[in-house]
């Protein structure tokens, strides 16, 4: 999905704007992605080898959430190109990455089968997420006032007014 300007032929970017549209991408994922669940990692791939070019990768906290991402995410489009969306039986990010990229160091180039993930601005990334949690907070804050409200509603009996029929009033004292 995310596709590096200086893979392009001609390309006149700098490597700061080059950045700022990767985090510009970046951003993008993880709003669209966290509309399905708790995103626990975000990682996308800045290798040339076809088979991991532009690839995102995403781990929910929740695997029902990134079902829910697949199912919907393959009727979608991304830059006018339908988005292939798959479950990966890949756990720990760590182990996938390339660690020789890590350090400038990969020689393989398109040959590496080891994830080149392209890294975002720190303050970016702590900002999404902690906006993430904020949010979250705020959603499980307000399912909890919900089922307050839903218990004390079935906990108070119900006080609707009784049919009243009309009283009347007669004296019972002897003589009257």
């Amino acid at each position: 999905m995310y596709k590096n300007p200086l893979l392009q032929p001609g390309c006149t970017l700098s490597e700061a704007q080059v950045q700022q549209d990767f985090e510009d991408f970046y951003e993008d994922m993880f709003l669209e992605l966290a509309k399905y669940g708790e995103i626990e990692e975000l990682k996308i791939c800045d290798n040339v080898g076809d088979h991991l070019l532009g690839n995102v990768y995403v781990k929910f906290h929740k695997e029902d959430d990134a079902q829910k991402a697949v199912d919907s995410l393959n009727n979608r489009y991304y830059a006018g190109l339908p988005v292939w969306a798959e479950l990966s039986p890949v756990t720990d990010f760590r182990e996938a990455c390339c660690r020789q990229y890590d350090v400038s160091e990969c020689n393989r180039g398109g040959f590496c089968n080891f994830m080149h993930v392209r890294k975002p601005d720190r303050t970016l990334v702590r900002g999404l997420f902690d906006g993430q949690d904020l949010t979250l907070r705020e959603m499980r804050r307000v399912e909890r006032e919900k089922r307050r409200t839903l218990e004390r509603s079935r906990r108070t009996p119900s006080r609707t007014p009784s049919p009243r029929s009309p009283r009347h009033h007669r004296s019972r004292s002897p003589g009257h």
